[in-house]
């Protein structure tokens, strides 16, 4: 057993803290957590810790504000008993809030921001975090991995006839173009644009060229409502392409997403433990614990 180490694991993230807590040999504690009729979380670290370093584990995926009040309250109690706490936050809640798009609306991520560091965490890690701008708001240190090569080895698996990886939208065109390298193929991006204050998605037209008879691999950092994978296809259904599947590091899918992604044809979605479901195929463990055993003081 690794003595310098100690792993919390928090509900919403069990299966990823469990392994890694066998890749470190830590001991591992896991959270009971109990909603009362309000819709508080009354929260309870099971087991002690003696000494070492401690890392907290739980990503705030959906129901966001309830996972976020677990991890921020298990930092601040790991900091009692400890003066290292690594907080790992796979998926970030909030992390599109990143400035205020509109007159009056608040940055949100700058005040989860400050709590993260009011709740005693002394260093973060994050994967794929949707705005590496909004970064520079957290004021302690922070490894922002990416799972790229993790996905593309496992569409590397697949044998793929020919794949042509798309970007959901211009934002994520640099990860597109490295997740194809991998492949060793070509990526394209959509210019796709969100009305601020409808919501409403629209791809503009431009003179991207489709070879027919490929595989087409739809990649994006999260899939939420599954509105960019649902207006992509429609963008390009005139195209014959082969199969249909999906690449994301955060496969969240809330209210009936899953079902109209299935329904467009989809052949199959990948994504990560970053949030646990039948969908997480990709288990981050690896990257997370070399980044803690290379993290220098």
């Amino acid at each position: 057993m690794t003595e310098d180490y100690v792993v919390i694991g928090g509900s919403a993230s069990g299966h990823l803290s469990k392994n890694i807590a066998k890749k470190l040999q830590a001991k591992y504690l896991k959270t009971k957590v109990k909603i009362f009729p309000d819709g508080e979380s009354k929260i309870t670290i099971v087991g002690q810790v003696r000494k070492g370093k401690i890392i907290v584990v739980q990503s705030t995926y959906p129901p966001v504000d309830s996972n976020l009040v677990q991890a921020l309250s298990l930092i601040a109690k790991a900091r009692e008993m400890s003066n290292e706490v690594i907080a790992v936050i796979p998926y970030m809640g909030y992390a599109k809030q990143d400035k205020e798009f509109l007159k009056g609306e608040v940055v949100t991520i700058s005040v989860i921001a400050k709590l993260f560091k009011a709740s005693g965490a002394t260093r973060l890690i994050v994967v794929d975090f949707h705005s590496p701008k909004a970064l520079d708001f957290f004021k302690i240190p922070i490894k922002n991995l990416s799972a790229v090569s993790l996905l593309a080895q496992y569409f590397k698996n697949l044998k793929l006839k020919e794949p042509l990886v798309v970007s959901l939208d211009m934002y994520w065109k640099d990860r597109a173009d490295e997740f194809a390298k991998h492949l060793n193929t070509t990526s394209i991006a959509l210019n796709k644009q969100r009305d601020r204050k409808t919501g409403k998605l629209i791809i503009k037209s431009s003179h991207l060229k489709f070879s027919k008879g490929k595989d087409l691999v739809l990649f994006d950092d999260m899939v939420s409502t599954g509105g960019s994978i649902l207006k992509a296809i429609e963008f390009i259904k005139k195209e014959n392409f082969r199969k249909i599947y999906v690449a994301c590091t955060h496969p969240v899918f809330v209210g009936d997403s899953e079902r109209k992604i299935k329904k467009s044809g989809i052949t199959k979605i990948i994504g990560t433990n970053s949030v646990e479901g039948k969908f997480a195929k990709i288990d981050l463990s690896g990257i997370i614990v070399n980044t803690i055993l290379d993290w220098k003081s």
